[in-house]
């Protein structure tokens, strides 16, 4: 009878452990904005795939050696790229924290104890009854001295271990893909800075001109007023438009200071001069980009991959999550030599301590814990899928914008090119006919802010000429090879 119901029993605790090993499965969500990627970026532009600049090295891209330099410096010294390659040391820790769940752990142990059981125990008339030899009473209190080796060691009989460093493997992946974006978007931004620091000394020339050219302005109107060919209010519209100017200046003064210190933050460095350029801004040509086709977004753009890496880190995190269901196997074993005293120990094989254990344990009841962290787990799977759709869906329509942008500027570029080129003829007519009567002062003035916002306009289409480029060729994925 006691056979039968150790064996009822043991039959029960096996069904309950199985019942135990009963596990949720994680919600499918089908992706179809990966699965529809246009062909094309537009109808227009029908994309050649072994033509795409996004491939390009940014030393190849960028032929400007001061631009080339300043982009080598931020490399190396930028504070936001530093903390991001800690990130990377972070998870590629984790990676080995994980690898380390895998194989058992060995600990060494020294320890040192006394107790003293009460006589009137089963275990104190024990001791009073025993002879550690013949006439020689276990002593008391009992002195205990212990040295050796413990070990302990999850099978992972369900590969839950496994699938954990599977998913830290992945996040290590994907921080290395962070990396890669932010040194995309460090090279972007140097370049958009460097370009608009080359657009505000150009502006700056200008308004230098045109200062000459009010000062040039103002002496006429003095002298006509002298001949009575002018009046008082001329001059002082002249000389209330030149210290217009003046202060325009210290303006932009002010904001290429700005610019430059911008520029020395993003290269981790104190307020120093920026090496550059100026003369040839205006005629700079803008590189021509191929974008190829949409789908190599998905191997070229390090936002892409990181969210792609993101998303398999959580699946596999969900699928670690749902095995916490399933029974775990743990071996436990110490080796080692144990005795109530220090003399003692090297009796052997007296000595001689060991213990070797298996345990197969599942949760049966109030399993909240294990449910709510496969529960945040699917939920977190779920917001990385939509975070990848997002990145993707973005990624497309920054290419699609900024290819219609290049199209747009560079029409605009050419017709205030245009404008200016009349504007500056009109400018000489004006002069002449003032300083012969035959045109008076507001049509000078006039004339001269036309001009002067024509070339202001004009320098600032050059410099978004240029940054566009930049931005379509970082767009592409462009920026960190």
């Amino acid at each position: 009878m006691k056979i039968y119901n150790k064996r009822y029993i043991a039959a029960i605790a096996l069904s309950l452990l199985l019942a135990s090993c009963k596990a949720p499965m994680a919600t499918v969500i089908k992706d179809d904005v990966k699965e529809n990627v246009p062909q094309n970026f537009n109808q227009e532009d029908q994309g050649d795939a072994n033509n795409n600049s996004g491939t390009t090295p940014w030393r190849q891209f960028f032929t400007d050696p001061n631009l080339v330099s300043l982009i080598e410096t931020a490399l190396k010294n930028n504070q936001e790229l530093l903390i991001t390659l800690q990130e990377i040391e972070i998870a590629k820790s984790g990676v080995l924290y994980k690898k380390g769940k895998l194989s058992p752990t060995v600990a060494a142990k020294l320890g040192a104890g006394v107790s003293k059981a009460g006589r009137y125990t089963s275990e104190g008339a024990g001791d009073a009854t025993t002879e550690i030899e013949p006439g020689k009473e276990m002593p008391d209190p009992l002195g205990n001295f212990e040295g050796g080796l413990m070990a302990n060691w999850e099978i992972d009989i369900w590969k839950k271990l496994r699938t954990e460093k599977e998913a830290a493997v992945a996040h290590y992946l994907s921080t290395v893909e962070g990396k890669n974006f932010v040194l995309s978007n460090l090279i972007e931004e140097v370049a958009d800075n460097y370009y608009e620091l080359l657009a505000l000394d150009n502006q700056l020339d200008i308004i230098q001109q045109y200062i000459k050219l009010q000062e040039r302005a103002l002496e006429i109107s003095k002298i006509q007023k002298q001949a009575a060919a002018a009046t008082e209010l001329a001059v002082k519209k002249f000389e209330a438009e030149l210290a217009k100017s003046k202060a325009a200046e210290y303006t932009i003064r002010q904001e290429i200071t700005e610019k430059e210190n911008g520029i020395n933050a993003l290269l981790g460095r104190y307020p120093q001069p920026i090496v550059r350029t100026k003369e040839s801004f205006m005629s700079t040509i803008p590189q021509t980009v191929y974008t190829g086709i949409p789908s190599q977004l998905l191997a070229n753009r390090p936002d892409i991959k990181q969210a792609e890496l993101e998303l398999k880190s959580s699946k596999l995190d969900v699928e670690a999550a749902r095995k916490e269901f399933y029974p775990s196997l743990e071996i436990s074993a110490t080796l080692g030599l144990e005795a109530f005293k220090p003399s003692y120990l090297v009796k052997m094989p007296e000595s001689i301590a060991y213990n070797l254990a298996g345990e197969l344990a599942g949760s049966l009841i109030n399993k909240s814990a294990i449910k709510a962290n496969f529960q945040t787990a699917d939920a977190k799977q779920i917001q990385s899928l939509y975070e990848y759709d997002k990145t993707i869906l973005n990624a497309y329509l920054d290419v699609a914008n900024l290819m219609s942008k290049v199209k747009n500027i560079d029409q605009y570029y050419k017709l205030k090119s245009e404008e200016t080129h009349a504007l500056d003829q009109s400018i000489d007519i004006a002069n002449q006919l003032f300083k012969n009567s035959r045109a008076d002062y507001l049509e000078v003035l006039l004339n001269q802010r036309d001009a002067l916002d024509a070339k202001m306009e004009l320098i600032e289409a050059k410099q978004k000429q240029l940054s566009t480029v930049v931005d379509i060729y970082k767009s592409l994925g462009g920026g960190w090879k």
